[in-house]
């Protein structure tokens, strides 16, 4: 990991940690664990860094009687934690909820506790799920285009060169964990995508071989495992990063800013997870009015969703351009997807809307 800490580095905080408490206890005071407050208001954006770093709002959690059983919860992740980096295991997040039935009237009723439990303490002691022993259990994204992923085989340790452009009509999957991959490519940018319809098609097409570049299928808001790959492609070759998503609220913020800057409930990590060299190329309302495309209503979610983007985002307090995208969209009160393109044929997303796109740096949004 890119971090400073890696597994092994991390038991000695989970033992510190499990020292004060004790002592607390010894001298019989109330213990106490504290924590990053992991929010958009606890976060702030500096261009020069490019991505969100917290500020010093802290969430403490003491033991009352109240709060017995959230904090044994955390306590006994903490020792699930400890047990798999000392047996150089994992456990995906779904197998940790099931373990946590063995917890008695410690045990999570569902896993969107365990997961709450399991983020707090990846903040508590600024790590990442990995190396606590935890994985996701979705996919990392796929990957298309002229590059060699370097790998190695987990039995003989030999190296193994994955030539993405060898897939047929398939892709290369990244891994849970990408740290020890490395790349080859002569390509000159990286296009990241929303759906993986859109990547199908481009693939089909063989569009990274028509622009020379690296295609990246986010399917939705990308993983963590898919943020960090694409962090380090464009950090080891220099490659630009370009997004391709939806023209709505969701595929803004969720997907593009998540990927570009990071989120308020990862700041801790934000660091080593985010892309800053990434760029929007997606559907803009722009593009919505200049390429006559067909709509949908904004959802009162997406219009709740655009309203706190523009009072409580860093991100997008920080760009103006943004905030005119947002406030003319609002005004609009509509909604595209990159598959309303097909209007104007089912190509003319390689012919014509995305060769002009990177032509034109002027109708991106940063």
């Amino acid at each position: 990991m890119a971090t400073k800490k890696n597994k092994t580095n991390v038991l000695p905080l989970i033992q510190d940690i499990a020292k004060g408490i004790y002592s607390k206890i010894l001298k019989k005071k109330s213990p106490e664990l504290s924590s990053p407050l992991r929010s958009l208001s606890n976060v702030k954006y500096d261009e020069k860094d490019g991505y969100f770093e917290l500020l010093g709002k802290k969430k403490i959690r003491s033991l009352t009687a109240a709060t017995v059983k959230s904090f044994a919860q955390t306590l006994r992740m903490m020792t699930l934690s400890k047990e798999l980096i000392e047996k150089d295991d994992i456990a995906s997040k779904r197998e940790a909820y099931y373990i946590s039935k063995n917890w008695a009237e410690a045990r999570f009723n569902e896993q969107p506790e365990s997961d709450s439990v399991m983020d707090d303490i990846e903040a508590m002691l600024m790590v990442n799920r990995e190396q606590l022993g935890f994985i996701p259990e979705e996919k990392g994204g796929e990957i298309a285009g002229k590059l060699v992923v370097i790998d190695k085989d987990t039995e003989t340790e030999k190296l193994l060169r994955i030539d993405c452009t060898k897939f047929g009509s398939g892709a290369y999957s990244i891994p849970i964990s990408v740290e020890h991959l490395k790349f080859e490519t002569n390509a000159k940018f990286i296009l990241a995508i929303e759906t993986a319809g859109m990547f199908q098609r481009l693939v089909k097409h063989k569009y990274w071989k028509k622009a020379n570049c690296i295609l990246v299928s986010m399917g939705g808001v990308p993983t963590r495992a898919c943020r960090r790959f694409i962090r380090r492609l464009s950090d080891a070759k220099k490659l630009p990063v370009y997004v391709f998503t939806d023209g709505d609220p969701y595929g803004y913020f969720n997907i593009y800013r998540t990927l570009k800057v990071g989120s308020g409930n990862a700041a801790h990590i934000n660091e080593f997870f985010c892309v800053p060299r990434a760029k929007f190329i997606g559907i803009t309302p722009q593009d919505i009015e200049d390429y006559k495309l067909p709509t949908h209503p904004l959802k009162d979610v997406d219009i709740k969703r655009a309203k706190d983007a523009l009072k409580n985002d860093p991100f997008v307090q920080h760009h103006r351009e943004w905030q005119r995208a947002i406030k003319k969209q609002v005004g609009m009160k509509v909604r595209a997807e990159q598959q309303a393109l097909a209007k104007h044929g089912l190509n003319f997303v390689i012919s014509d809307y995305l060769p002009k796109k990177l032509k034109n740096p002027k109708s991106w949004l940063p």
